[in-house]
């Protein structure tokens, strides 16, 4: 259980601000539908974070514990720096709503935006630190929901009411901890 509460809150804080939220913000200004939008972005954040699960996991059985204890502290401690540099939407990202509509424009433009992108590399973090892969899927499956769906469903006026710079330092001090936890060898 531990493994989905710290997946769900560490990706839901840093997808706060971040390009795949100011996407799922663009397709509902766009296309007005949130139904279909919710759905592409839950369908391609499974199969995303599936996949960087698996590798996070592959990681972790391929380099051992010992190891891995400083990679994911390092990692988690790039990470809350990372958090401090704010996202911007790439024009690409939206061009496939007039190809595949608005279910598939969302899951196309969701799965290629989240590619390399923090709440990914968390995601292989996660699945590395804890062992229970199906967990830490769920919960960063949640995660990416909680800050997504949200933003579809209301729009711009939640999205600007969100104090975005203290959330993504809230983040960063979050990543800070489970990276310091990680090098001092806690929950091993």
């Amino acid at each position: 259980m531990e493994a989905f509460l710290v997946s769900t809150g560490v990706v839901a804080l840093a997808e706060i601000g971040d390009k795949t939220q100011l996407l799922a913000l663009l397709l509902a200004a766009k296309f007005r539908k949130p139904i279909p939008i919710v759905l592409g972005i839950l369908a391609a954040t499974v199969v995303n974070h599936a996949l960087a699960g698996a590798v996070g996991s592959w990681l972790m059985a391929l380099i051992g514990p010992d190891v891995m204890r400083w990679i994911l502290g390092i990692s988690f401690i790039a990470m809350a720096g990372w958090m401090l540099i704010p996202d911007k939407l790439d024009e690409d990202d939206a061009r496939f709503s007039e190809r595949f509509g608005v279910f598939g424009a969302t899951l196309l433009a969701f799965f290629l935006a989240e590619m390399g992108d923090k709440t990914q590399i968390a995601t292989v973090a996660l699945a590395a630190k804890f062992t229970d892969y199906w967990w830490v899927i769920a919960g960063t499956t949640l995660g990416m929901m909680l800050a997504n769906a949200p933003v579809v469903w209301i729009g711009d006026k939640a999205a600007k009411a969100l104090p975005v710079a203290l959330v993504h330092r809230i983040a960063a001090a979050i990543f800070a901890v489970l990276g310091v936890l990680a090098l001092l060898g806690v929950g091993s």
